[in-house]
């Protein structure tokens, strides 16, 4: 335990022991509005109590007909909303204008608000592909749509070795009450190794620590629920001939959220 949880409550954890993903908390697809459940569904294992999120080489691209630049994806996320086929109304559109595809059952498996988040994880990535963990806002109305990034690698941004660019902050997108203020922070970690991500979550400012280290504080976050997504990429156009059958992979150890008193 870090002294940054001394005194906190537990209130939440998933270490990942089960034969399964906890399907009261977890949907095993990445933002499937825009696409399908089927055509969104995460390619992924559990085992020694870790989550390994994989995108093998014959892993259909995402919204392929649409979304540039291509893209294949591996993600998990602790919530699902959208409004009906046609609609404008969903999570994370990529674009202006993205209408629903597939309508979704609300599910808000697991919904923080406030509190300090850990992520237990490493990833196996090359220059084309990367790994994130961040909290998106429900979207149940438009402005609830901030972002709190607790942390996205980039493989073309590792220096084998020596450092990672970690991608840590806020993103406003539809929100007007939130400042974009996001930075990647050049941090003297290997992201294959096992590290954790953490954000301190309060009303005014969210600190954001790696391996219990502070690293940067943003403030006047998102005041509203947000749910957990944590997802590796792949981006096929960015091959330089030389990377042939690699698989990229997210491997989850555990997340856990405290609360105050």
């Amino acid at each position: 335990m870090s002294q940054r949880t001394d005194g906190l409550r537990l209130i939440f954890a998933d270490d990942f022991d089960a034969a399964d993903l906890d399907r009261a908390v977890w949907l095993r697809h990445y933002l499937p509005a825009w696409s399908s459940c089927a055509d969104a569904a995460a390619t992924f294992d559990i085992r020694d109590s870790c989550l390994y999120l994989t995108i093998p080489p014959n892993q259909r691209l995402w919204c392929g007909d649409d979304h540039k630049p291509a893209l294949r994806v591996s993600g998990i996320q602790s919530g699902n909303f959208s409004g009906p086929v046609g609609s404008t109304i969903g999570q994370q559109p990529y674009r202006d204008g993205l209408t629903v595809r597939e309508e979704q059952e609300t599910f808000w498996g697991w919904t923080p608000h406030q509190g300090y988040i850990e992520i237990r994880a490493r990833g196996i990535v090359s220059h084309r592909s990367m790994v994130a963990f961040w909290l998106a806002g429900i979207e149940d109305k438009p402005e609830c749509s901030a972002e709190i990034c607790i942390g996205e690698m980039f493989g073309d941004a590792i220096v084998p070795g020596e450092s990672t660019a970690v991608g840590l902050g806020l993103h406003a997108f539809r929100d007007p009450s939130v400042t974009e203020d996001f930075e990647a922070v050049r941090l003297a970690i290997n992201v294959a190794d096992l590290h954790t991500y953490a954000v301190d979550w309060t009303s005014d400012r969210v600190d954001f620590l790696v391996d219990g280290v502070h690293v940067r504080t943003c403030l006047e976050p998102p005041a509203y629920p947000m749910q957990l997504m944590v997802a590796v990429f792949d981006f096929p156009e960015k091959t330089d001939g030389t990377d042939g059958e690699a698989v990229p992979e997210l491997i989850l150890d555990w997340v856990r959220h405290y609360q105050r008193s």
